[in-house]
């Protein structure tokens, strides 16, 4: 039952994501971003021009190159959060990085070749986790069947023996046969039925490979993953004996079974393509290795960074252990604050690979008040969550909701600019006391947070200055 709602689950998302319309985007990401429409109307539009060319006669095809988006904002405005819902709302092959963990070829560090490699996995883990939900159902079966050889061993056929008593035990064997097959039937339905998912059971399994930790040379740390590989496959697979429960048995066997169901030569393959056609890299702290124009002389952590990127946006091939991935039309979502560079600080050749440029506007009082309150996810709604696992109900006055509001204003004017992380801060010192004294030191069943709470909580440290930079 649980199988075949989660196959059902993999058709409709796949169906929903290649028929989102633009429109249809920016109201799921409405759903937990609050403003910045600009941005979110940029990534839906990017987001369907990749349906679009989908679609697009081949000839043509290959020459429709992806717009790469650059998002410049203050930190806390909401830039990676559109990323992360964008995808999944695209269920595509995506990756987060930063910049700023790269360094130029030659040096010691991670190249920038390697989130193409990281996404290549994030694929085959995608594709082979919708292949094995296809074939769960029948792996549930093999699964059961196992379990049943090791509970009720099945009776084994005796060897041909051509003597005058061959009859007798021919019969004898096929009366066993039958029982035995009766009393499998009998256990089947035990098992079905879950009475006997306490019941503890031995059983082998495949032992996990022991990892072993090869480096490859300087910048090509995916040679020392295929050294690892190859060691790893010339050591035999060896079983080892688990004992556990017949529920969490079933499940391990299940698992085990999929695998062996699974092509995984036609996985890598399809997880390849997906990469090729709608691979998706959101480069965070991009403004981390703008160039200041100060600097003099080459920069190993920066602009050679920018210069190793180009080649990637572009398109060019990179090698992964799953075979060679085009990088052509993979779409790249940049994001920077950009508050001591700016984007013209960047090598001119790195801005023309990003023709979409996006800026993404500061928070206000009032969109505080719709963050703690609109979003699915909302701050209060989550607080009000972890307090309910404790027979508490909170609620949030109006009152209470502005005042939260307007001193996240106030405090991001006043001190430094953090955007919607601040309501973190200021939600975690108001609510300390509470959060430490439940259980056991209070005893209530229901709070009510009001705006004369919040004031007597957060006046004195918005005041302060000095407490304020350290506390909220």
């Amino acid at each position: 039952m649980q199988t075949a709602m989660k196959t059902q689950g993999y058709k409709l998302m796949k169906h929903l994501n290649g028929n989102l319309t633009p429109s249809q985007t920016v109201a799921e990401l409405d759903k937990y971003i609050i403003g910045q429409d600009d941005a979110k109307r940029a990534v839906a539009i990017a987001l369907r021009n990749r349906w679009r060319r989908q679609n697009v006669e081949e000839n043509l095809r290959d020459e429709i190159m992806p717009n790469n988006i650059i998002l410049i904002g203050p930190t806390g405005v909401g830039k990676t959060e559109i990323a992360r819902r964008l995808a999944k709302l695209s269920n595509a092959p995506f990756i987060k990085v930063e910049a700023s963990k790269f360094t130029e070829v030659g040096y010691v560090g991670r190249d920038v070749e390697s989130m193409i490699r990281d996404l290549t996995d994030i694929a085959v883990n995608m594709v082979s986790t919708e292949k094995k939900a296809e074939v769960q159902e029948k792996a549930n079966i093999l699964a059961e069947e196992r379990i049943l050889d090791i509970l009720i061993p099945p009776v084994k056929k005796p060897i041909a023996n051509p003597n005058e008593n061959a009859d007798e035990e021919q019969e004898e064997t096929n009366n066993e046969s039958l029982q035995n097959e009766k009393t499998r039937e009998w256990m089947r339905e035990k098992l079905k039925s879950g009475s006997m998912d306490e019941k503890m059971i031995e059983f082998d399994i495949n032992a996990p490979q022991i990892g072993v930790q090869v480096m490859g040379p300087m910048g090509m740390d995916d040679m020392g993953m295929n050294i690892q590989e190859i060691v790893s496959s010339m050591m035999p697979k060896k079983k080892k004996k688990r004992k556990t429960t017949i529920d969490n048995a079933r499940k391990l066997i299940s698992q085990e079974e999929a695998q062996k169901l699974i092509d995984m030569d036609a996985v890598q393959t399809e997880a390849i393509r997906r990469v090729q056609e709608t691979g998706m890299v959101f480069i965070d702290e991009i403004d981390k290795v703008a160039g200041s124009t100060e600097s003099r002389g080459p920069d190993v952590s920066r602009e050679g960074v920018q210069r190793d990127l180009l080649p990637i946006v572009e398109g060019s091939t990179v090698n992964t252990k799953y075979g060679a991935v085009k990088t052509d039309h993979i779409l790249f979502i940049a994001s920077g604050a950009f508050h001591i560079s700016k984007p013209s600080d960047l090598i001119p050749e790195l801005q023309g690979r990003f023709p979409i440029r996006v800026e993404l506007k500061s928070l206000t009082e009032e969109d505080f008040v719709k963050i703690l309150t609109i979003p699915e996810n909302a701050l209060l709604k989550q607080y009000a969550a972890l307090l309910k696992t404790e027979g508490v109900d909170v609620e949030f006055s109006n009152e209470a909701i502005s005042e939260v509001a307007r001193t996240a204003a106030y405090v991001n004017e006043e001190v430094e600019n953090i955007g919607a992380r601040r309501l973190h801060t200021i939600l975690t010192t108001l609510l300390e006391d509470i959060l430490f004294d439940l259980p056991d030191k209070m005893d209530i069943k229901s709070i009510i947070i009001d705006g004369k709470l919040v004031n007597e909580k957060l006046d004195a440290i918005v005041k302060d200055r000095d407490l304020s930079k350290y506390i909220l």
